[in-house]
């Protein structure tokens, strides 16, 4: 029996969350053990040399299913005919940047690779990894002909953020953690919900005690992991936002179980009443083979309805100014 093939492309592949993700795409860890790889490596021109010695590496593993590797410093190359586009690379904040001015910096590069994901498959599936993710997205989305349900941006991290201190607070296994919602933007804004979320399928609620906590410190920790590691270890997270977007990747492969749900930031639909088109996290269900729904009806609390609200503001600034500054 032939095997499946699937074609990657990694934008900011010589990066220190490209050299994370690389090995565990060729592995068959992510697509399964039955699914050839080709991956297509996609960098800025000073930057091929590092790639290539990455590129080394991968070779001397000698994965038996990747069939290709591409290095490239072409957007339209790199994003021809591939199934997934993982949009890592992007412009860092420097000293005494704001916010506004990374969304404009990050402009023209996701314009650019927008257009350019016109030569993937019709039926890609793209994951903006590279900050300000939602609305780096939010600009690719509006310049490719892939339908917007293709693009999403990854607001995994946080979840895996948020089940990680719920399940250390509660001293169970993460895996006890299920249902965990971030709603909103993947920045300091973004709100985690434990409140619609289950401790080995009981309410976190009615499992840990300490309400205030879960009102208060939990919320602003899974905010501000980000900069906390930044603050530790000098550099900002790589393997913990390689392992989120492959867990993103395997959830919208695979069918959601039943009863669970995981985080995304997709197009809105003017569900919870969000503004249609924004790029916001949700909780969402998978049909497998990248197709999704975001989960209707959870109960949102008025302390919820203030922080989702939060939150919403600010993708709408964002959309203004790259609105203004004609990127969408």
């Amino acid at each position: 029996m032939a095997r499946k093939k699937v074609s990657v492309a990694i934008t900011g592949a010589a990066g220190n969350i490209g050299y994370a993700l690389l090995p565990r795409l060729a592995s068959g860890e992510i697509f399964g053990p039955d699914t050839e790889v080709e991956l297509r490596l996609l960098e800025i021109t000073p930057a091929l040399p590092a790639l290539e010695g990455t590129v080394m590496e991968m070779n001397d593993c000698a994965f038996p299913l990747l069939t290709n590797i591409v290095v490239t410093d072409d957007a339209n190359v790199a994003f021809d005919g591939i199934n997934w586009g993982l949009l890592v690379g992007a412009k860092p904040r420097g000293k005494g940047m704001l916010r506004g001015d990374l969304i404009l910096g990050n402009g023209p590069i996701f314009t650019g690779q927008g257009a350019a994901l016109n030569r993937a498959d019709s039926d890609a599936r793209v994951l903006v990894v590279g900050n300000p993710a939602n609305t780096n997205a939010l600009i690719a989305m509006n310049h490719s002909d892939l339908a917007n349900d293709r693009f999403a941006a990854l607001t995994r991290l946080d979840e895996n953020r948020a089940k990680s201190q719920l399940a250390a607070k509660a001293g169970v296994p993460v895996t006890a953690v299920t249902n965990m919602t971030i709603w909103g933007n993947h920045s300091a804004t973004q709100y985690p919900d434990a409140e619609n979320a289950m401790i080995n399928g009981q309410p976190v609620f009615d499992v840990i005690s300490d309400h205030d906590w879960l009102r208060s410190e939990f919320i602003t920790k899974v905010q501000k992991r980000g900069a906390e590691i930044i603050q530790a270890r000098g550099k900002s997270s790589a393997m913990s936002a390689a392992n989120a977007a492959l867990d993103h990747v395997m959830s919208f492969e695979a069918r959601t179980p039943t009863g669970d749900w995981f985080s995304a930031a997709v197009p809105s639909d003017g569900s919870y009443g969000i503004e249609e088109g924004l790029m916001f996290s949700f909780p969402v269900r998978s049909t497998g083979r990248g197709n999704y729904s975001i989960v209707q009806d959870l109960n949102i609390s008025d302390f919820a309805q203030e922080k989702i609200n939060a939150t919403e503001a600010e993708l709408k600034e964002e959309k203004a100014t790259v609105a203004g500054a004609g990127l969408l």
